[in-house]
């Protein structure tokens, strides 16, 4: 299922996350620039330089880990610069789900949580491989870390998807409305049987395992890093009717109410 949007209004702009998203971009075309200098023939050559200076590959940081330690963050924010459905997919996950994670931790514990599940999710394909020397690249593994908080903060959430069973375009039409748990329920069950469907390969391809590294953290630390702030009412699902149909969430516009006043001496971003 490809989601296409939420109905959960945040409070506040959430800089954090768009500031990922632009990095994530910027490095993208960067990549794209540095291709194109390299001309036609010059361009695998150089993808792959790029992508093993900058991916994480397991073989190298279990033989030189101090070395390779960077490339557990720079491979974050490096996508397949074969085209953009990678860097596009990851960028609509991240659009969608990452606005109300920060909005409910906050922008630096947002920043911090981000960061986690991303070597998280890269520890984990290491132990699974060690032995790899195909660079893993993608923010995909700190995102799902992101897909976990969300559906732990709000399962219920009404989440627009394109509809992906062509007969019920016939009484849905082409986008439906879906709670928030279900998608997220699907992301990681496709991952798992992904992944173990992969164990003892040794080509490339998509780190699920990562997925699942990432997806876990990001359960196990929402509730460290949400320890002192208080739950927050939201828009829930309560049937399936298309988008057109549901009536106007009473939670106001982004941005339309303001956060709950802090005690003085608090830090207002979030710690």
């Amino acid at each position: 299922m490809v989601p296409l949007r939420d109905r959960l209004p945040v409070r506040r702009p959430p800089y954090v996350n768009w500031l990922i998203i632009v990095v994530n971009v910027c490095v993208f075309v960067w990549t794209q620039a540095l291709l194109s200098v390299a001309g036609p023939r010059g361009a695998e050559a150089r993808a792959y330089d790029l992508l093993m200076e900058y991916g994480l590959v397991p073989a190298r940081l279990v033989q030189e880990p101090l070395a390779a330690l960077p490339t557990m963050f720079s491979s974050m924010f490096m996508h397949d610069p074969s085209g953009w459905a990678h860097l596009g997919g990851n960028m609509l996950y991240l659009w969608i789900f990452g606005d109300n994670v920060e909005d409910a931790m906050g922008s630096r514990r947002y920043a911090l949580f981000y960061v986690l599940c991303g070597m998280a999710a890269a520890l984990a394909q290491v132990v699974v491989n060690p032995s790899s020397v195909v660079p893993m690249v993608g923010a995909s593994g700190a995102i799902s870390g992101v897909l976990a908080a969300y559906g732990s903060l709000y399962p219920r959430s009404p989440i627009t998807v394109l509809n992906p069973i062509l007969p019920l375009w016939l009484f849905f039409g082409l986008f439906l409305e879906l709670p928030a748990w279900v998608i997220i329920l699907e992301y990681f069950v496709v991952n798992l049987f992904s992944g173990l469907g992969s164990l003892g390969g040794t080509g490339g391809g998509v780190a699920f395992f990562a997925h699942l590294g990432g997806f876990v953290a990001g359960a196990l630390l929402v509730r460290v890093f949400l320890r002192d702030k208080p739950p927050r009412d939201h828009d829930r699902w309560t049937q399936f009717r298309p988008p057109a149909q549901r009536p106007k969430s009473p939670y106001g516009p982004p941005y339309g109410a303001p956060p709950p006043r802090r005690p003085s001496g608090r830090d207002p971003w979030g710690w």
